[in-house]
């Protein structure tokens, strides 16, 4: 699916959807209660949604062979889940899901009874035993995360040693809060987390509103018009959430009420570390686009193992729009511009999606998305909220 976008003046409001990182969790947690692993979303999914709920669903049928869909969260907190459930299964994807990295934590796995094969599915065979799990916190979050929902259920106590700072903490801050919510007890200390065993799934937890998906039309607003965003939770723990110092830095009128309005405005370059936010980062290079001056967007090395090789696709999307960037490897320097109407790949990336059509409403002439479907990944109504503010999409034939 190709998708023609026409720069606009952008006006009006939209509700958030809910929260994918709260929906795998809540799903998961579901599950090990004895419910219907659906999080709760109403009338809202997504493909990696969808990938969670399925493969719970499948294994509540005794099913043994799983389909993780593109989802890294799906993946990566099933392969500790099943593992401290006991037997053999086997795991599969599409896209750059299996080539994603996961070595440390086949590793931490492997070390505590449960053996592990990648070739064109992953399989594993074993049951966990309880322990101390030493693993590094800079790869992904995700690890720490699956881990804290499927130690619990082992029948002696275990913890998770950090050998490395852990990266993208919000996200883990996440996943403590939905297991408190279900009754399991996790210890945070300086050097990781202690989990008592045999503890039971109990409780319940809604969905809030997905401070990462909302990040695009407040940029939006930011850049092209005037947007407001209902449903989202000011004391959330999403890292996300600091779109809004973001927004500030770049000196975008943001006013907060009942929602959060954020209005066009004259923006100046900025500083941003992406070490606990690294899924802002195609969003904020829109925003630093817009921007007069040099913004300097640090500590991206992990956007690399991400749907794409987001450095590379997140540059190849700027130049399409005529906007100038380098990187060094550690951080990504943009030189705001005059954005013009440019042909951009999606390269099956969801976020690069929705930070094209962000960038192209503000741009000079026309613009086209290729392979825009990607963004059923995580936001399959994002084209029709854009239009709802007044954007100008359309599917090319």
């Amino acid at each position: 699916m190709d998708i023609k976008i026409k720069n606009g003046r952008i006006c009006g409001s939209l509700q958030a959807i809910p929260s994918k990182s709260y929906a795998h969790r809540i799903s998961i947690c579901n599950f090990l209660a004895g419910k219907n692993p659906s999080a709760g979303c109403l009338n809202f999914s997504s493909k990696d949604i969808e990938a969670t709920e399925n493969c719970l669903r499948d294994l509540s049928l005794g099913k043994t062979r799983l389909d993780c869909g593109e989802s890294g969260s799906t993946l990566r907190f099933l392969l500790p889940l099943l593992s401290a459930l006991g037997g053999e299964f086997e795991l599969t994807g599409k896209g750059r899901l299996l080539d994603r990295p996961n070595e440390e934590l086949f590793r931490v796995l492997n070390q505590h009874g449960v053996t592990s094969l990648k070739e064109e599915v992953i399989k594993i065979k074993g049951k966990l035993t309880a322990g101390d799990y030493l693993i590094r916190g800079d790869i992904s979050s995700q690890y720490v995360s699956g881990l804290l929902m499927a130690l619990p259920l082992l029948e002696g106590d275990s913890k998770i040693i950090l050998s490395t700072p852990l990266a993208s903490r919000p996200y883990v801050d996440i996943t403590l809060e939905v297991l408190a919510l279900y009754g399991i007890e996790i210890i945070s200390t300086d050097f990781g987390f202690m989990i008592k065993g045999n503890q039971k799934y109990q409780g319940s937890a809604r969905v809030e509103g997905d401070w990462s998906n909302s990040a695009f039309f407040m940029v939006l607003g930011a850049i092209s018009g005037e947007v407001e965003v209902f449903g989202l939770n000011l004391d959330s723990v999403q890292g996300d959430k600091q779109i809004l110092d973001i927004l500030s830095l770049a000196g975008a009128k943001v006013e907060i009420g009942k929602g959060i309005k954020v209005s066009q405005s004259k923006l100046k370059a900025f500083c941003y570390d992406a070490q606990d936010c690294p899924d802002l980062v195609p969003i904020t290079a829109v925003l630093a686009s817009y921007a007069e001056g040099e913004t300097v967007i640090k500590n991206i090395e992990r956007l690399k193992i991400k749907e794409s090789d987001r450095v590379q696709t997140t540059q190849a999307m700027l130049e399409a729009f005529g906007i100038e960037s380098s990187c060094d490897g550690n951080a990504l320097k943009i030189k705001g511009g005059k954005p013009k109407g440019g042909i951009i790949d999606s390269f099956n990336d969801h976020r690069i999606v929705m930070s094209s059509a962000v960038l192209a409403s503000g741009a000079k002439g026309e613009s086209l998305i290729t392979n825009a479907q990607a963004v059923s990944k995580s936001y399959p109504t994002f084209f029709e909220d854009y239009n709802s503010l007044g954007g100008v999409s359309y599917e090319e034939r």
